[in-house]
């Protein structure tokens, strides 16, 4: 990504998709086949976004209590629940959330005081989010890694949408999750065959960026909870809004 306003590239955006408590908890409850190698292979994958400083867009599966499930899947991710919480590790020390409010509009420039930007997602393609689809069609970056969970889903769909977009994909194979192992290697043939490029955990591991850049410290946002609500107050709206000085707005949270 080039920075239009203080020149700075970023090479690569990584996509964090549904590490929540109920894919990859112990009492998750719909979670993935492989969530204990998975997890392994999460924290090793974000230890490499942080200590490379690489922007990461995150996407949070939210269901509300009454929804009717229609795609064979249990009830999770149940707005303000503890299943539907961030995993500990992928929730980055300088990050916002994205509320809806009925618009399109949402800022590019998040990622000069953010280094991660986090979506609601109600549907299995994250592109059903307006604000998260307008964020990653006009996000000017090379390239998109994805990781996370699900691979027959969630993952499946974002990739071919990025695709379709004309956006450059990698996928780190061994870090997304999966319910069934064919219906998994049958989405990461799918992806091959449309032109993303497969890679490992290792693989990734050895990339390193020429230039690294930091993201401003915001010691108030200590108190998160790991749904992404913070006690104390941050410097964009909900909305990923900038707020102007003197500004006593509270951020908004979400489930």
């Amino acid at each position: 990504m080039v920075d239009q306003n203080n020149g700075r590239a970023v090479e690569s955006v990584l996509v964090d998709l549904n590490t929540q408590q109920d894919f990859l908890g112990s009492a998750g409850a719909c979670r993935v086949q492989n969530a204990a190698t998975l997890l392994t292979a999460i924290r090793r994958v974000v230890a490499w976004a942080k200590w490379n400083h690489v922007p990461v867009i995150s996407s949070v599966d939210s269901h509300r209590n009454a929804e009717a499930r229609h795609d064979g899947f249990p009830m999770h991710c149940i707005d303000g629940s503890p299943g539907q919480r961030k995993i500990a590790c992928t929730l980055l020390a300088t990050h916002v959330r994205i509320e809806g409010d009925n618009t399109l509009s949402v800022p590019l420039d998040l990622f000069q005081h953010h280094q991660q930007v986090i979506f609601r997602k109600r549907t299995h393609d994250l592109f059903g989010n307006p604000k998260a689809d307008r964020f990653l069609s006009q996000l000017p970056t090379r390239e998109y890694i994805l990781f996370g969970v699900g691979l027959e889903h969630s993952i499946k769909a974002l990739g071919l949408g990025l695709l379709a977009r004309g956006r450059k994909v990698t996928v780190v194979a061994d870090g997304c999750g999966f319910w069934s192992r064919p219906e998994a290697n049958l989405a990461l043939r799918l992806l091959d065959a449309k032109g993303a490029l497969l890679v490992t955990v290792s693989d990734l591991l050895h990339r390193r960026f020429r230039r690294r850049w930091r993201y401003p410290l915001h010691p108030e946002r200590a108190g998160d909870n790991g749904n992404g609500r913070h006690k104390g107050n941050g410097g964009h709206n909900g909305n990923g809004r900038r707020r102007g000085n003197g500004s006593s707005a509270k951020r908004r949270g979400s489930g």
